[in-house]
């Protein structure tokens, strides 16, 4: 378990507020949304707790990502949690399976594309729950959306609503009436292009993220996967140029 405290510095234009702001607990895989929920959390006030994960992905380079946002956006704390979910296989992402490539938008929006990870959101979720308790908070922010989106089950709001029942069923907290768990999903019905303007006005730097699937190991993006041509139609729906692109030489690609 990688765990950094960290001297809060935040981002241009959001207030830090005092020390003893409310804690919550923010899901950070070092990608594009979840950078933008890092952001927006501490635009609302919160003092935030950053929780990655080294579960045996191939694109773990999100994590070196995620250590830099932590930093940048003035997280109070980054823990990176490891576990293997390579002894379960099953994804592209976490097996001997290649990551489709070039499929359109619409195509890959069909069907569960097989970079889904079986109940990842589950368990991260979980995760972050626990940690929530113990600091004694009662919000979690994930960068889920259902918009523009690979059609992963655990995105939806359904997903959510359904974790939140069962999150206040299963903490002492909740069980004792001390406090109500709220999982907070600001991105969920945002297309990707409202995401990159909320996050531009957040002053988050994209050059940080990283949102492919199977990039080199320079973190250059293979341009081909459901997750950059996401991310590639977003900024070319905002009229922005991917910043990501512009430091690895590819600008205009």
């Amino acid at each position: 378990m990688h765990d950094l405290k960290l001297k809060p510095v935040g981002l241009p234009g959001v207030n830090l507020g005092p020390m003893a702001a409310k804690p919550a607990v923010v899901l950070l895989s070092g990608g594009l949304d979840s950078t933008t929920v890092l952001a927006y959390a501490r635009r609302e006030g919160y003092a935030c707790y950053a929780l990655s994960f080294r579960y045996g992905q191939r694109h773990s380079i999100e994590l070196d990502c995620a250590k830099q946002i932590a930093i940048d956006c003035g997280a109070v704390r980054h823990v990176v949690i490891d576990f293997d979910l390579r002894q379960f296989g099953g994804s592209a992402l976490t097996d001997d399976i290649p990551v489709p490539k070039a499929l359109r938008i619409a195509e890959a929006a069909q069907t569960i594309p097989v970079t889904y990870v079986p109940a990842r959101n589950t368990i991260f979720l979980s995760f972050a729950l626990a940690w929530a308790e113990t600091l004694q908070s009662s919000d979690i922010f994930i960068g889920v959306n259902a918009m523009d989106y690979s059609g992963y089950p655990d995105c939806r709001p359904e997903f959510i609503g359904a974790f939140i029942q069962m999150a206040n069923l299963a903490t002492k907290a909740g069980v004792e009436g001390r406090s109500q768990m709220q999982i907070h999903a600001p991105l969920m019905q945002l297309s990707k292009a409202e995401i990159i303007r909320l996050g531009e006005s957040l002053g988050v730097d994209y050059a940080l993220t990283s949102s492919c699937y199977d990039p080199l190991p320079s973190g250059k993006p293979c341009g081909q996967c459901d997750s950059c041509l996401l991310r590639a139609k977003g900024f070319e729906q905002a009229g922005l140029e991917d910043p990501l692109l512009i430091r690895h030489g590819v600008s205009g690609a």
